[in-house]
C-alpha cells in the first residue's frame, strides 16, 4: 500500500460567540521527559481531560461516549515545562452526520503555546458510532457557524525495511469499552518521538483491544501500531529541530 498525502490540518480561531469552555492543569512530574518538556502522551492526555469535561458540564443525557478519531496538534510558542501552568480552552469547530471537530488552545500564562484539532466520533455502549444528537447543535451549534467536516482520514503504511518491536498492552491501557484508551495510545508515539516537536498527527484507523499481538513499526519521522499485520493507528510528526528525532 502507497502513503496516501495527509491533508495540512485547519486550526480554526477561537469564535467570539457560542460556547468555550476551559480548565485549568499543570505539567506534572509524571508527564515530564528528563528534559523537562511536556511528553507527547501528557499533551494528549490534557486534550482528553478537557473535551471530557466540557461533554460533561455541557448537560447532554446520553450513553455515548467519544472516541478519538484523529488529533492533531502544533506548537506555536514556547513547548510547555515542568510545573507550568496551563490554561487548555475547548470548543467545537465542525460537525459530520456522526462524527464532530474539536479545537483545543493550551496556554501558558497569556501565550497560547499549542493549538490542537481532533475528530470524535460518538459511539454507543457497544462500541458502534451513533449520529449526533439534536441536543448537540442547539449547545454547540452557534461556535461552529454550520462549518462541516469530512469523516474521512488518510491511509498510511510502513515502508519496506522499517523497525519493528512488540509492543505489549497492560491492563491499565484500557477503557470503559475494552479499547486501549486514546492516552496510552499516545505513549506508543512518545516512547518513539520526544518533545519539542513543531507538530504531530495521530490516526486511529480501528481498536486495539486487550489480547491483541501488536507490533510497534518506526521509521524517521512515523509510526504505526499493527494488529495482524493491520494498522490500526498511524503518527507522524514534523520535528523543530533535527536533535529531536526519534530513538
Amino acid at each position: 500500500m502507497a502513503d496516501a498525502p495527509a491533508p495540512e490540518r485547519e486550526y480554526v480561531p477561537e469564535p467570539s460567540v457560542g460556547r468555550r469552555f476551559s480548565i485549568h492543569s499543570l505539567v506534572r512530574l509524571s508527564d515530564a521527559l528528563p528534559s523537562r518538556h511536556w511528553r507527547l502522551d501528557g499533551v494528549a492526555r490534557a486534550l482528553q481531560d478537557a473535551a471530557t469535561e466540557d461533554w460533561e458540564d455541557c448537560g447532554i443525557v446520553t450513553d455515548a461516549l467519544w472516541l478519538a478519531r484523529r488529533t492533531s496538534f502544533r506548537c506555536v510558542g514556547p513547548w510547555p515545562v515542568i510545573y507550568d501552568r496551563l490554561k487548555l480552552t475547548t470548543f467545537c469547530s465542525g460537525v459530520g452526520a456522526a462524527w464532530a471537530e474539536r479545537r483545543t488552545n493550551v496556554y501558558v500564562g497569556d501565550e497560547l503555546v499549542i493549538e490542537a484539532s481532533s475528530l470524535w466520533v460518538p459511539v454507543d455502549p457497544r462500541g458502534f458510532p451513533v449520529r449526533i444528537p439534536k441536543t448537540f447543535h442547539e449547545i454547540f451549534g452557534e461556535a461552529l457557524a454550520g462549518r462541516k467536516v469530512s469523516g474521512r482520514v488518510p491511509v498510511t503504511a510502513p515502508p519496506a525495511g522499517a523497525q519493528s518491536r512488540p509492543w505489549p498492552l497492560r491492563r491499565a491501557d484500557l477503557d470503559v469499552i475494552g479499547h486501549v484508551n486514546n492516552a496510552a495510545v499516545w505513549q506508543a508515539v512518545a516512547e518513539v518521538f520526544d518533545a519539542p516537536v513543531a507538530s504531530v498527527d495521530v490516526i486511529h484507523h480501528g481498536p486495539v483491544e486487550e489480547g491483541h499481538d501488536v507490533q510497534l513499526v518506526t521509521s524517521k519521522d512515523a509510526m504505526w501500531l499493527l494488529v495482524d499485520g493491520e494498522v490500526r493507528v498511524a503518527a507522524s510528526v514534523i520535528f523543530d529541530d533535527a536533535r529531536h528525532a526519534g530513538r
